[in-house]
């Protein structure tokens, strides 16, 4: 690490030494995933396993709803402040936007399940799992923006790091001590809210000691408005990437939602893994390069790459299926293994479009990405409604694939027309 620091150029220094806190923390909390997920899944059983499964499935639906005034618009407002009084009034009036957004979303989540909304067993894994949405976005997400600001994530990396090891240890306390599958979720809102904690008072230290945020009305009527396009982007999007469980937990039992989640947990880790490469390279390759023609050989390299360590890794994870998914979550989730060798596949499409994703993000084109997923997301809806009643799991997995391939068409499609020369 003390090497980076050595480049002539520091603000290069600190960015890659962020790269390198990042690339730690993703593994860190991929590996963590794994073990928790193995844990449980041996636990609980498949049955209830995939009411664990579809409680965070609903959490990972709801919690967009709290992502009010995002990065893309909250981190440029805080380089843009000159004085620290200034950046007290943007940090406090996005937490006071976020934190109302999250009170309102654990409301109406605690009203449904007191409704008698989801499963019992589903609703008392969320009761506890929704209380995160207090502390991800109104702390956790408020700091980190200012951190970005200054290229120096690692406190927050640190701090979600030492969190998930201590979460990974306490659930394999509450494992031994045999305690209710209720139980658990209220750990993630423990770590939840230790992040949070721990981030606000290296804020502090930071500020001679105090939380110095304020209201400020006037950036709190332009943080309301300015990143609702993005907003509703990013709702279709996770819409879309989780849609294939909300709609097969209507098609099958518990017990079978169990296997195909526990073969998309895994698989989803390693698609996240391997995307880590589209945030590492995307400054140096995409967002800093002007020139219309040196970028688009850039994209086609990148393309090819990405499709080239996908399908290779998908090739070997294809031929470990069966040895994966028993070690990770023993011999009741052997079913899940023919689901997880089609699942890793579905990295092709998901790396090329998250390629070319970049190209719209560079151009901040909004109402592509807004455009772009709800088309994905219509897509996978209805080749899910077709497909799902009669192939189930493979059904489910089919509407991701054409959400993925309807979203990379239409970033290709931009890309055409941006880059037109």
């Amino acid at each position: 690490m003390k090497a980076l620091t050595r480049s002539g150029n520091p603000d290069v220094a600190r960015a890659l030494a962020n790269i390198v806190w990042l690339g730690l923390e993703r593994l860190t909390q991929i590996a963590v995933a794994i073990v928790i997920s193995g844990l449980l899944a041996r636990y609980f059983g498949p049955d209830d396993f995939g009411k664990w499964q579809y409680a965070n499935t609903l959490l990972l639906v709801i919690a967009p709803l709290t992502w009010m005034c995002g990065a893309e618009i909250l981190v440029p407002t805080i380089v843009n402040r000159r004085t620290p009084a200034d950046t007290g009034a943007v940090l406090g009036s996005a937490f006071v936007l976020r934190i109302g957004m999250s009170v309102i979303a654990l409301a109406l989540t605690w009203s449904w399940i007191a409704a008698g909304g989801p499963d019992p067993m589903v609703g008392l894994m969320l009761t506890g799992l929704v209380v995160t949405l207090l502390f991800r976005d109104p702390l956790i997400g408020v700091v980190n923006c200012w951190l970005q600001s200054m290229t120096y994530s690692k406190p927050q990396l640190i701090a979600s790091m030492m969190a998930a090891i201590v979460k990974a240890m306490l659930v394999f306390a509450l494992v031994r001590l045999a305690a209710a599958p209720q139980s658990f979720g209220w750990l993630w809102a423990l770590e939840a809210a230790a992040i949070g904690g721990a981030l606000v008072v290296y804020y502090m230290r930071r500020h001679g000691g105090k939380l110095d945020w304020r209201f400020d009305r006037a950036l709190f009527r332009h943080f309301a408005s300015a990143g609702t396009v993005f907003w509703l982007g990013l709702i279709c999007m996770y819409l879309f990437l989780k849609l294939d469980r909300l709609m097969l937990a209507h098609r099958v039992s518990f017990a079978e939602l169990g296997l195909y989640s526990a073969a998309q947990q895994l698989n989803e880790n390693w698609i996240t893994l391997a995307l880590m490469l589209s945030q590492t390279i995307a400054p140096a390759f995409v967002y800093r390069v002007q020139d219309a023609a040196r970028l688009k050989r850039n994209l086609v390299r990148l393309f090819a790459m990405t499709a080239v360590l996908m399908i290779a890794g998908a090739a070997v994870l294809d031929a470990l299926a069966g040895f994966i998914i028993a070690r990770v979550f023993g011999p009741n989730y052997v079913g899940a293994a023919d689901i997880f060798r089609w699942a890793v596949w579905l990295s092709v499409p998901a790396g090329i479009e998250a390629i070319g994703n970049l190209v719209v993000l560079k151009y901040q084109a909004k109402y592509v990405l807004l455009a772009k997923w709800l088309f994905a997301l219509a897509v996978a809806f209805v080749v899910n409604g077709i497909a799902i009643p009669r192939m189930e799991g493979y059904g489910a997995l089919i509407g991701l694939a054409a959400g993925y391939l309807a979203a990379a068409a239409v970033n290709f499609y931009y890309i055409r027309y941006r880059l037109r020369a």
